[in-house]
């Protein structure tokens, strides 16, 4: 696939580097393009607001466009703002499915939108529908994770080909090829550690990135390593929700007490409340108790 003017914007995306993203799409702004790339830069625009969590920006700059996969993205905005207002997000999820079924709006964006949207919503087979064609390099992206999500191993692999033959050197072939790598575990994470090296080599960290190649030093053995990554992550972003529960796990692995780990998850509980691996800990907690007291015995006095 031969570089347009939003190639290096993208890359900056998919590795996390909103800012850059932010910039580039700036940068790229005062030069011609065609109309389809100028709304391209539109959306990556919003996703990078979207991803530094200026849910009000993307809500008011999207509020006046026409463009289905502009509209999408203040839907997305509006979702992830409802933390507490389940049926706000009922809604916003209702409004993309009215978006996915007029064919007159029906774009590659919307249904990359929708598809994230039904995901953070537990709809993972809406979610598929939304991107198992494979359109756009997204798409099959996408698509993988999903597969990975539901382990079919097998078809996250022949996503991961259909992305090779598209551009084998695009930032988000290689990522694929990392989350694909981390799924098979231990005997093939060095080769996820060695392409997200070279990864931040050229494009420098970010906490996407860090994060990434603590998950994959964690899933070769090498907890100590993983260590030092999300250390310098925390400095990245020291509430962020991932380094949070990538240095849970990174702790409980290497034996460290209670008292280092409880404050993270004080931290994440607090932080993050509706996030799914805090949702799936309160659960677990809850069910904890209750057994509990089935086997309370009552103090003599």
């Amino acid at each position: 696939m031969d570089p347009d003017d939003l190639y290096t914007c993208r890359s900056q995306f998919w590795l996390g580097h909103y800012d850059l993203c932010l910039e580039e799409a700036k940068s790229v702004s005062r030069r011609p393009m065609s109309p389809q790339l100028k709304i391209e830069r539109e959306e990556f625009v919003l996703r990078a607001l979207l991803a530094k969590g200026q849910l009000d920006k993307v809500i008011r700059e999207s509020s006046s466009s026409s463009a289905p996969g502009v509209k999408a993205l203040g839907i997305r905005a509006m979702y992830e703002s409802s933390t507490d207002d389940e049926a706000a997000r009922e809604f916003a999820v209702d409004s993309l499915k009215a978006l996915l079924a007029d064919t007159d709006s029906s774009s590659a964006s919307l249904q990359l939108t929708a598809a994230h949207v039904f995901l953070q919503h537990g709809m993972t087979r809406e979610a598929l529908q939304c991107v198992h064609l494979g359109s756009t390099m997204e798409h099959l992206a996408l698509c993988l994770q999903i597969y990975l999500r539901i382990d079919r191993m097998d078809l996250a692999r022949q996503q991961l080909e259909l992305l090779r033959k598209s551009d084998e050197d695009a930032v988000l072939t290689q990522l694929s090829s990392v989350y694909l790598d981390i799924a098979n575990g231990r005997s093939t994470a060095p080769d996820a550690v060695h392409t997200l090296g070279s990864l931040t080599e050229q494009y420098g960290p970010s906490l996407a990135l860090l994060n990434c190649v603590a998950v994959a030093q964690m899933t070769a053995g090498n907890f100590e390593a993983a260590e030092a990554v999300l250390t310098e992550a925390a400095q990245e972003g020291s509430n962020d929700a991932d380094t949070l529960i990538n240095t849970v796990v990174c702790y409980q692995h290497l034996a460290k007490e209670m008292s280092a780990i409880q404050p993270l998850l004080v931290k994440l509980k607090s932080g993050h409340p509706s996030h799914p691996f805090v949702q799936g800990l309160v659960r677990v907690e809850g069910a904890f108790e209750r057994e509990a007291l089935k086997y309370k015995v009552d103090s003599v006095a």
